[in-house]
């Protein structure tokens, strides 16, 4: 069972996907788990947003359902249920993805946490749609926090957001977090990965139970050095995968988790 990627305790695999390297970009970590057919999604999971009038144009020319939501902003859907917001307007040279949207139940708790304890400014403020927008530097993927007036419900499908940091400041991390009394979901581990850079993790989680894992930068830059054969790998482990095949052959059904 790998607690550090998620309650699982059969096969499972994963992929980083995004517009470039990880120093730089925004990148989506995939989990696939071979047993499980459908999950529950919650709420706490409100979409990701990105610059791309490429992305608006694939998806029409692929007839995949795009819904207007307000000049040059499309609503589209990922397998599963996951939200995207697509920007109609020129992909820009660094990071297309804009922000990632994570509801909250209390906005001035979650702004409490997220910039004074973790350190995150605040770049926008909207008292009147509850919303805040923060970011640790100007020119990486911003958070958007809004507040649905309820208890957030993370469902059966959901993730964590994982900032790399350096090493050095993980102790301090876990530190303030015992000091200010929030929860410590994982505290400070070394992963041992095989014939690779060992790297370090602290996981926390915010006021609404949001999965926050701290990973110290000097290894994970080891780790997530992009793999020029990364779309042929991934081509071959999709084709390859014949769990539906078994299932059907052992009279069996994918569970739901």
């Amino acid at each position: 069972m790998s607690t550090y990627n998620g309650p699982y305790d059969g096969k499972w695999s994963k992929t980083m996907v995004g517009f470039g390297p990880e120093d730089d970009h925004f990148v989506a970590e995939l989990t696939y788990n071979y047993g499980v057919g459908e999950y529950r999604i919650g709420n706490d999971f409100l979409g990701l947003t990105l610059q791309s009038s490429q992305a608006v144009s694939n998806a029409k020319r692929l007839n995949w359902p795009l819904t207007q939501v307000e000049d040059s902003l499309y609503l589209t859907e990922a397998p599963g249920g996951y939200c995207f917001y697509l920007i109609d307007k020129e992909q820009p040279d660094c990071d297309p993805v804009q922000k990632v949207s994570l509801a909250v139940s209390d906005l001035q708790c979650s702004i409490h946490y997220w910039s004074a304890l973790l350190g995150m400014k605040v770049i926008e403020k909207n008292e009147d749609k509850k919303i805040a927008l923060m970011g640790f530097s100007d020119n990486q993927c911003k958070l958007e926090l809004q507040d649905i007036g309820g208890a957030v419900d993370h469902g059966t499908a959901f993730g964590r957001i994982a900032f790399a940091c350096p090493r050095d400041q993980l102790p301090d991390i876990e530190a303030l977090m015992k000091k200010e009394k929030q929860k410590i979901l994982t505290p400070l581990v070394s992963l041992d990965t095989p014939g690779k850079a060992m790297v370090e993790v602290v996981i926390l989680a915010d006021p609404d139970g949001h999965e926050i894992c701290f990973v110290g930068d000097e290894a994970f830059r080891q780790l997530s050095a992009m793999d020029p054969k990364g779309n042929e790998l991934l081509d071959e482990a999709m084709a390859a995968d014949k769990s539906d095949e078994w299932f059907a052959k052992h009279n069996k059904q994918k569970t739901s988790a």
